[in-house]
């Protein structure tokens, strides 16, 4: 798959998480509206005298309105629209990053080889920002190339030569290059916002069960008992499920954005040494929460972590073990090295 095929995909795949998560908050919403709307409220027939003076049923007590399925839908295309906007700032804000304005020579550095690899790419020159954090780490966020952002922690700039900078900054400028900074910042956003949903929908659900509301009320029966069940565990999982899709997505983006990296700068020797001192460094990204874990080069939570293979390794690691990335990269390099192999066959 060329850049443009990849690019082209990567439009495609915001779409569908739009819609995906989409269709998260409208079964979220439709089922608080079975379980308390409608549950809650159709509480029995409403008894009233008639004409001829005999106590009858007529209606019920109360009118179903999809409260929740409204409200549901109107935060999920607010925080769509939201994050595809202002998605970056609260990443940004979240990790307490400063804009990088040259204090001392290793931002000078950073900044110099941002507008190098911009040049290489033949991208607008993104902002560089500078994340408090001891650890190595470094990620990119935005909504296009002309409006992307590179951050990188005070750790890598000290500990990473100029080489090193410039292949982390390479890879980070592939994912930019890619439009895979939309599809992973908005996931982050909408992660979150399903987080906050449903521990709102679990509260509701268990405020509505105190006041004694419930579908046997409503003469629905055992059915109607079961539905409740199946939308109570999704809720509880959904943080979980929406989390594991957004991981799924960002491990099968790093190996082409190495590749890639590998390419502007011609020196996957570079980006191998940076990988290495990068896994060595098994200290918790403190300054990274969870929520954008899958936007960075390395797994913020660190002590080795995404070295796990296996079921659990592919449902929860963010990014593929370091271990074999380093081994495609070394590849890459006896590739690039052969001269009877084009750089543009090694990709």
């Amino acid at each position: 798959m060329n850049i443009y095929e990849q690019q082209e995909k990567n439009k495609r795949l915001t779409f569908f998480i739009f819609f995906a998560f989409f269709a998260f908050f409208l079964f979220i919403g439709m089922g608080f509206d079975y379980f308390y709307s409608f549950g809650a409220n159709q509480r029995g027939p409403k008894y009233v005298w008639n004409s001829a003076g005999y106590y009858e049923a007529k209606g019920t007590s109360n009118t179903f309105f999809p409260i929740g399925t409204l409200l549901a839908s109107a935060f999920a295309v607010g925080m769509s629209i939201n994050s595809a906007f202002n998605g970056h700032k609260f990443v940004l804000r979240s990790t307490m990053a400063r804009r990088a304005v040259g204090l001392n020579d290793k931002e000078k550095q950073f900044l110099n080889v941002i507008k190098e690899m911009s040049i290489a790419a033949g991208l607008p020159e993104p902002q560089g920002y500078i994340v408090p954090d001891s650890d190595l780490n470094a990620f990119a966020t935005g909504f296009s190339p002309e409006n992307s952002y590179i951050a990188v922690t005070e750790g890598l700039l000290e500990k990473l030569n100029r080489e090193e900078l410039q292949a982390v900054v390479a890879h980070e400028m592939s994912h930019i290059r890619n439009y895979d900074i939309r599809v992973m910042t908005l996931a982050a956003a909408l992660v979150n916002a399903i987080s906050l949903i449903s521990d709102w929908s679990v509260r509701s659900a268990r405020y509505s069960s105190g006041r004694g509301y419930s579908s046997s009320r409503s003469g629905r029966g055992g059915a109607g008992g079961i539905l409740i069940i199946i939308w109570f565990i999704f809720v509880i999982f959904a943080p979980l499920i929406s989390r594991m899709l957004a991981l799924a997505i960002s491990r099968q983006r790093e190996y082409l954005a190495d590749a890639s990296a590998a390419e502007l700068t011609r020196n996957p020797l570079a980006l191998i040494k940076a990988l290495e001192k990068i896994r060595m460094s098994v200290d918790p990204t403190y300054a990274v929460n969870n929520g954008i874990a899958h936007m960075c080069i390395t797994d913020p939570r660190g002590s080795l972590i995404e070295e796990r293979e296996g079921l659990m390794g592919d449902l929860f690691a963010t990014h593929p073990p370091m271990e074999k990335r380093i081994l495609a990269l070394k590849l890459m390099a006896y590739q690039m090295s052969s001269p009877s192999n084009s750089i543009g066959g090694a990709s």
